[in-house]
Order: structure tokens, then C-alpha cells, then sequence
């Protein structure tokens, strides 16, 4: 039997970071599963967690666990599947190192991805950003710090880990006209800027105090803007436009529905899928094309150029009221025996 801390340790300190360079969020991502992991089957096997054998993670014991995300934690199945890819990386981890557990990583490889339902995105009207981005108090430092991110959010279409990842000298120029932003994969894009959003930006710089994080934006602790910080601020500032906007009320608006608004509003705007592609950093059209089932225009497109069948030409005739009567009469239904 073979222990699972050394192995599951050096997966997630040296391994991820080291020789996969893996993100600060991918570490993070993988470490709360394996956290979840551990709880759950040492509970289910009546053990301490340092104790746990890798022999252990069987297939039963993963698939128990993932089940008991899906009920009991009510993940969504792209969270469920999420966590299944980071199991499948260890045990992939596993093979060149354990030769006895080859077997076993097989067989966990074998769990399969659940299907989920893809639903079309969510984003904002113009209306609506618009009402959004006026709604941080402008007259205030917080207020400016706000106004500053959710217009990098919007204009630049960044992921929030991308957002918070921002350094002073990510900006180039003075005042900044572009920003540098490293993305997922480790994927560096350069994107210019609007003149409102190097205005913001500008302002905020002239009154961002001195501290020795070195993130474009921070807390009032001092401290980086985590993610959770800016879904914060985020959900507060809608409640504020949401009372000139009543629309937003019906709209649940995450980080991530601002990375889609700038999207669909870039697409509109080109109608070429890849240059919305390039902007927001997608490695593939595939991750793009999500954006085009959103969208009508395309599809409206479509149905301008393809000629529609042709109806044969009749006149609707009510049936007479005597043939009806004498089939009822007709009936045997309508008699009593």
C-alpha cells in the first residue's frame, strides 16, 4: 500500500507550479478538491486523512464523491466535471511514478465527463452597463477604485482572476492607453484602451495610495482584490444601477457575465466571431462560438438568404352543418340501450 500525502504534496507544491506552470488559481482549484476528496473518503473509511492510501481512491470511493458534490453540496455538473479533471491530472501524475498503481489509473481515467445542458449566456444591454458602470460614487476613493475595475471588466472582457492579477506596470503609458494581461494557458494578449477607461484609470492611479502590493487594485486592508472582493463590489454596485435599471433585477450578474457582455457587444460591433476570439484570449473559435448562438443577427442572416417553401394556395371551408348532424346522428354513442 502506498501513501497518499507525499505523492498528493508533491503533486500540488512542485509539480503543478514547477514543472507545469500552472496558475496561482489552477493550484488552488486542484488543492480545494483533493481537500474536498480527502475529507470525503477518509469520513467514509473511517480514517485520519494523513492516513489515506492511494489505493484507496478507487474508482467506487470517486464516484461516491462525485455524487455526493452533485447532492449533497449541489455543485453544478461543470463544477462536478471540474473536479474529475483535476483527479484525472493526479492519477495521470501517478502512472510515470508508481508503476503499481498503473492499473488504477486506468480505471479512474475511465470515469467519464457528465454531458451538461449549455445553456445560452447571459449579458447586459448597453442600457444596462451603462446604469452599472455610473453607479460607484465618484466622489469617494472606494467609489473611483470601483468605477476604474468595472470598466477594465467590460472594456477589456477579463476573466476575474485576469482582473485582480493586474500590476501597475501592466499598463503601458502615461496615461494608459493599453493594458497587458496574461490570460489562461499562460497566454499574454495586449489590448488598447478606450479613452473613458484610460480617464478612470487615470484618476484612480492619481489617487491609489502607496503600498507595497504591487496589484493595480487592492482592498482597505491594503491587501490584492481577491475574486470573492470583486463578485462583492460587483453585486453591490448592481443593486445600485438596478434602481434606474429595472431591468437588472431580473438578471443574475457575475464577473463573468461582464466578460460575455463585452463579447456580444464586440461582436455586434465586427460580426467576426475571431476577432472577438483574439480579445478575449480564447486559444480556440470552439470556446467562442457560444457567443454566435446568443446572438440573432447571424442567424437572421441565414434565414434572408434561404428561400422559404412555397404554401399551396386553398381557402379554409367549414364543414356543413347537415353532413355534421347526420353523422352524429350516426353515432351509436348518443343512444341509450
Amino acid at each position: 500500500m502506498t501513501a497518499l500525502a507525499p505523492h498528493l504534496s508533491s503533486f500540488l507544491r512542485d509539480y503543478l507550479p514547477r514543472e507545469r506552470r500552472a496558475s496561482f488559481h489552477t493550484c488552488n482549484a486542484y488543492a480545494t478538491c483533493f481537500q474536498l476528496l480527502v475529507v470525503f473518503a477518509a469520513q467514509r473509511l473511517k480514517v485520519r486523512p494523513s492516513q489515506l492510501e492511494i489505493e484507496q481512491l478507487n474508482v467506487a470511493t470517486i464516484l461516491s464523491f462525485l455524487e455526493h458534490i452533485e447532492t449533497e453540496r449541489k455543485n453544478s455538473v461543470r463544477s462536478r466535471n471540474a473536479r474529475l479533471a483535476a483527479i484525472h491530472a493526479f492519477f495521470r501524475y501517478l502512472e510515470y511514478r508508481l508503476v503499481s498503481c498503473l492499473d488504477q489509473s486506468r480505471q479512474v481515467h475511465a470515469i467519464p465527463m457528465k454531458k451538461s445542458d449549455q445553456a445560452l449566456i447571459d449579458y447586459l444591454t448597453r442600457d444596462e452597463v451603462q446604469a452599472l458602470l455610473d453607479a460607484p460614487d465618484p466622489r469617494t476613493a472606494s467609489g473611483v477604485r470601483d468605477r476604474a475595475m468595472l470598466h477594465l471588466a467590460y472594456a477589456g472582457g477579463l476573466r476575474v482572476s485576469e482582473l485582480i492579477a493586474l500590476r501597475v506596470d501592466d499598463l503601458d503609458g502615461q496615461p494608459p492607453t493599453s493594458i497587458r494581461v496574461l490570460g489562461k494557458g499562460r497566454r499574454e494578449r495586449v489590448l488598447p484602451l478606450w479613452k473613458e477607461t484610460t480617464t478612470v484609470l487615470k484618476v484612480w492611479l492619481a489617487i491609489r495610495p502607496t503600498t507595497p502590493a504591487r496589484e493595480l487594485f487592492f482592498n482597505a486592508s491594503g491587501q490584492a482584490m481577491t475574486r470573492f472582493g470583486f463578485e462583492y463590489i460587483l453585486t453591490k454596485h448592481v443593486a445600485t444601477a438596478a434602481l434606474t435599471q429595472q431591468s437588472l433585477l431580473k438578471k443574475h450578474v457575475t464577473p463573468h457575465v461582464l466578460r460575455h457582455t463585452c463579447a456580444m457587444h464586440t461582436l455586434k460591433a465586427t460580426g467576426d466571431v475571431r476577432k472577438v476570439a483574439l480579445w478575449l484570449g480564447h486559444a480556440s473559435l470552439q470556446s467562442t462560438e457560444i457567443y454566435l448562438r446568443a446572438d440573432p443577427t447571424e442567424k437572421l442572416e441565414a434565414l434572408a438568404k434561404m428561400e422559404p417553401p412555397v404554401l399551396r394556395k386553398g381557402r379554409f371551408q367549414a364543414p356543413d352543418k347537415l353532413i355534421a348532424l347526420l353523422k352524429d346522428v350516426g353515432n351509436p354513442d348518443n343512444y341509450e340501450d
